[in-house]
């Protein structure tokens, strides 16, 4: 319950938390404390049943936990859109890392910025930004000027680096732009980013080799940043793909986060007991290589994902101009059903019944639908249903792909290296529903139905381990002197409500959420405080 001191009393603390299960993200078991918070800080941790405040909360039988961070997702441009969308607070979510899979909102060039807008259009919702600045530091600034729900930390993509210096070539970059793009990355650090992402299914990342990952981030290394990265491959290539992640994290020195990893397709099933093994030999030769996961079944990316690499060269404009060609159409059918060497193949590995449009711009009949169904209903053959769908939505369209195995994802999460993320991509119509259920869907399924983990050891993957993998040093943990941002909720009834079919349902348990000292949930409703802070490296 909510109690509000009398006005004349002598005030201790702004807000005092009473009588809750602290688990405090360390991984050590629960123990029983209030927490006295003052300026948007943890005071004091112990027993305070004598002290004042503005505001104590009191929360016998509840989990007091740090805010749970959330190192992978896709929430850029939703900072801007206004009411706030509030399905990541309501998970218990109050750091969010964005930036990722090579993609964000800056740094930007004036001859490559229509580009970039294209390129980043599905992932980032189809909303339309002002791109009133250049390098991350106007960008963030930004995103200070408009408030948010959640605290914000970001990556800098190496897709949009790419592009800023040589847009959608498919080549080795010449010694002055990998130079260039080495200094904008520098530059990107500087200004406050934690590190960089790679997305190497993607263009113009899957236009890169091994070579120039390492060079930038040689430069990361230098400045103390990580490199997350969306490996070149996750589906038949997943081994050699984690053997490419663990040598540039060797040659270079960086700290290495492979994301949502996962080994998808039947074929590559059970493949996980090898991936994580090369983790381990790794990391006991050394190299700083960890890993997050998301807890579902089913992946989420755009739909021209499909689509083979030769395609995506020069932008999406050129992209939808080669779909319009028979014979461009003819050499794409070939190639999905042959496949094409290093080539990210989701067809093969999931099927066309396994697609599933998650969302698109304009013909919304086509949500929740599978490839194979849009297929039959138009009587024309899968590959076509893409193309046409491409190009009536003007590449818009996001879809969802179930290509894994249960036991490869809870084999995953418990492992000592892994931590949890969403991968969250906001969209309308039927999004993948980790936007609005990762974090209790952790705590419910794994933790409490399951026993895959404790529940200390589910918490410390959503609080002090990214926290540690970002080199955020004031957060993720409960301790005395550190910013408050605290989770509270219920055990026994946390739950993720929404599914694939109904994914816009918010989770239940999750009781009250406090951000930098203020209630941002109360009673399980958010209240409309924008307490969120900017993070920058370094700051």
């Amino acid at each position: 319950m909510d109690k509000l001191r009398e006005e004349g009393e002598v005030l201790v603390y702004d807000l005092i938390v009473k009588n809750g299960r602290v688990i405090d993200g360390s991984g050590n078991p629960w123990f029983k404390a209030d927490i006295g918070i003052k300026g948007g800080i943890i005071e004091k941790i112990g027993m305070l049943s004598a002290e004042k405040a503005t505001e104590i909360i009191d929360v016998p039988g509840l989990v007091v936990s740090p805010g749970f961070i959330d190192i992978h997702c896709h929430s850029d441009a939703l900072l801007f859109v206004s009411p706030r969308e509030q399905g990541k607070i309501l998970q218990g979510v109050t750091t969010e890392t964005i930036g990722n899979c090579g993609m964000s909102a800056a740094p930007t060039s004036p001859q490559h910025l229509d580009l970039l807008k294209k390129y980043v259009s599905s992932i980032f919702a189809g909303i339309k930004l002002a791109w009133d600045w250049n390098g991350v530091g106007d960008f963030l600034d930004r995103v200070e000027q408009e408030k948010s729900i959640t605290n914000i930390a970001s990556l800098v993509g190496h897709g949009t680096v790419r592009i800023a210096v040589m847009g959608f070539d498919n080549r080795e970059p010449e010694e002055v732009e990998l130079a260039a793009m080495k200094q904008l990355l520098a530059d990107s650090i500087d200004q406050g980013a934690f590190g960089m992402s790679s997305g190497l299914i993607y263009p113009p990342g899957l236009f890169s080799k091994t070579s120039e990952m390492v060079e930038l981030c040689k430069v990361l290394a230098a400045k103390g940043g990580i490199y997350t990265t969306h490996m070149r491959g996750e589906t038949d290539n997943v081994i050699d793909s984690v053997k490419e992640s663990i040598l540039v994290g060797e040659l270079s020195g960086v700290s290495v986060e492979i994301s949502h990893h996962k080994t998808a397709g039947r074929e590559n099933w059970g493949k996980s007991r090898q991936t994580l093994e090369l983790i381990d030999e790794a990391r006991a030769k050394g190299v700083d290589i960890t890993c997050d996961v998301y807890p579902y079944i089913a992946a989420s990316t755009m739909l021209g994902a499909l689509l083979p690499p030769w395609v995506h060269e020069g932008g999406i404009d050129k992209l939808l101009a080669r779909l319009k060609l028979a014979d461009n159409r003819s050499q794409i059918k070939i190639e999905i059903v042959e496949g094409l060497p290093n080539w990210e193949n989701y067809v093969k590995a999931s099927g066309w019944e396994n697609i599933i449009i998650a969302s698109c711009k304009y013909n919304k009949v086509n949500e929740g639908k599978s490839i194979k169904k849009i297929a039959e209903e138009r009587n024309i053959d899968p590959a076509d249903a893409v193309f046409d769908l491409m190009i009536e939505e003007d590449a818009d369209v996001l879809m969802v792909v179930f290509m894994m195995n249960e036991d490869d994802v809870s084999f995953i999460l418990k492992h000592p290296a892994v931590m949890v993320a969403s991968d969250a991509i906001p969209s309308s119509g039927k999004p993948h529903p980790r936007y609005y259920g990762t974090f209790p869907r952790v705590l419910a399924k794994y933790v409490r139905q399951d026993k895959v983990i404790s529940i200390a050891e589910g918490i410390r993957k959503i609080t002090s381990m990214p926290a540690q993998k970002l080199g955020i040093r004031d957060r993720g943990l409960l301790r005395e002197k550190m910013c408050a941002d605290i989770t509270i909720f219920n055990p026994d009834i946390i739950e993720d409500k929404a599914t694939f079919m109904d994914p816009q349902q918010y989770a239940a348990g999750i009781e009250y959420v406090i951000v930098n000292g203020k209630v941002a949930v109360r009673n399980g409703k958010y209240s409309g405080v924008l307490a969120g802070q900017v993070l920058r490296k370094g700051k």
